[in-house]
């Protein structure tokens, strides 16, 4: 469950707020040489300022391949590049553009939640097997299913807050 709102945590650094974040690129992948490679393997990225990203090919022969694969991503930045390295302006969000990414933050939260649900499933499959095997009783099958349940809401309430915490940086203005 903790994996699940770790991931979950990352998948939302991707997304666009107001301000420049190296994790809103790090991830893309980059067909580097005809293999997908992704860029912070390629490249130094730096936010000099807050609404500026600086991406330094350790390979000058991969900024066109970089260029391109921001190009091709769903963050509709264009990259400025003078031959060394690439500038990727981050421009302000306006009110439709902050609607959507909010709707994308839910459609995460939600996939983080029905994570974490499985989990729960997975472990109570578990308890059930076992008390079918006879390796424990039903009241410690009962008593695992309640702690279980406690642990499921914690995760939960953690999935929430995640989320919470992205919507306070996408409508922050």
């Amino acid at each position: 469950m903790q994996k699940a709102v770790e991931a979950l945590g990352r998948e939302l650094m991707g997304i666009r707020t107001g301000r420049a974040n190296p994790a809103l690129v790090e991830r893309l992948t980059v067909d580097y040489y005809g293999a997908p490679t992704p860029l912070h393997q390629l490249a130094s990225i730096t936010a000099p300022e807050a609404r500026l990203l600086v991406i330094h090919p350790w390979d000058k022969n991969s900024v066109h391949a970089i260029e391109k694969a921001i190009l091709k991503s769903e963050l509709r930045l264009t990259p400025a590049s003078d031959g060394t390295l690439i500038r990727l302006s981050i421009p302000v969000l306006t009110e439709e553009r902050r609607k959507d990414l909010m709707r994308v933050v839910h459609k995460k939260v939600e996939e983080g939640r029905v994570e974490v649900r499985n989990v729960r499933r997975d472990a109570l499959e578990e308890l059930r097997e076992m008390l079918k095997e006879k390796v424990i009783s039903e009241d410690e099958q009962k008593r695992g299913q309640e702690q279980l349940q406690k642990t499921t809401d914690r995760f939960i309430e953690e999935v929430e807050a995640v989320g919470q915490q992205k919507e306070r940086e996408i409508m922050e203005v």
